[in-house]
């Protein structure tokens, strides 16, 4: 597994030399754009608008638009020496809370953490403390120029880091548009609701959740490929357009229930047949 951050984890005086390993992988299939004509693949330059010419790498500075049209251009070398004049400092655990505190919305990627260098004690240490307080620890660091907040926690038998957002970065829900304010429902609504959740509850089995888009798409770039005939998938069911709330939720239910009973019913059909012949 790739490292892709090497550093140490504190928290009082105990020092753990640690690593990082991206948790989670982009499995999103890649389309590149073609010419039309003669399926020759896009360049995209980068060109001045102004000298009307393309742009070398080495040409190229970063700036902060401040207000629109005017820049103020930053130094490679300065950005260097601030990523350099954090990134040596050991990323100290700040404060331990409580994971249900932290709301899934602040949680951004996450990354196995492994021992470095005579960390395994330390490391081992860390994990039995997490366990065992129920708690996550609370640290800032940086990646890839970034200052991120993040959450130290145990994964099955790993410490994990997942960086999360600072509250500024999380919008504030308040101002998401047309949510109503009241809850205008029946209680009979409520109850026919809850009843539709009791009986679609299950255990959360990840495996059995796929993305048929993706294999669908990857199925079709087989087929153009091996000149297969291309098969077009069983559509699903149409959804009735119910606009009676109670109606919809009474269909959803008829539609969700456990079919252990019709079974049953039906092979003590199928007995009491068999015995009266």
């Amino acid at each position: 597994m790739h490292t892709m951050w090497k550093g140490s984890i504190s928290f009082g005086l105990v020092n753990i030399p640690i690593k990082l390993h991206a948790a989670t992988e982009d499995k999103d299939i890649k389309l590149r754009n073609l010419h039309k004509e003669c399926h020759s693949p896009i360049k995209y330059e980068k060109m001045c608008p102004v000298c009307n010419m393309e742009i070398k790498n080495e040409d190229i500075v970063k700036a902060y638009e401040y207000t629109k049209g005017k820049f103020v251009v930053l130094e490679n070398e300065d950005l260097e020496k601030l990523k350099k004049e954090n990134e040596d400092k050991a990323v100290e655990i700040m404060d331990f809370v409580k994971m249900d505190q932290i709301d899934p919305i602040y949680y951004d990627r996450t990354y196995y953490m492994s021992p470095g260098d005579g960390g395994g004690k330390a490391y081992s240490l860390l994990r039995k403390a997490l366990k065992e307080s129920e708690k996550v620890g609370l640290a800032k660091i940086i990646i890839r120029s970034k200052e991120q907040l993040a959450v130290l926690r145990v994964y099955e038998n790993t410490l994990v880091m997942e960086t999360i957002h600072y509250p500024d970065e999380v919008r504030k829900s308040e101002d998401v548009p047309n949510v109503p304010t009241e809850d205008k429902v029946t209680k009979k609504e409520i109850d026919t609701a809850i009843l539709l959740i009791d009986q679609l509850t299950s255990d959360f089995e990840p495996e059995k959740y796929t993305d048929d888009y993706r294999t669908a798409l990857l199925e079709l770039i087989d087929s153009k490929r091996t000149g297969k005939e291309i098969v077009t998938p069983v559509e699903k069911e149409p959804t009735t357009n119910v606009t009676d709330l109670m109606a919809a939720l009474q269909a959803s239910i008829d539609k969700t229930k456990p079919k252990k009973k019709a079974a049953k019913k039906k092979r003590t059909t199928a007995t009491k047949a068999k015995k009266e012949a």
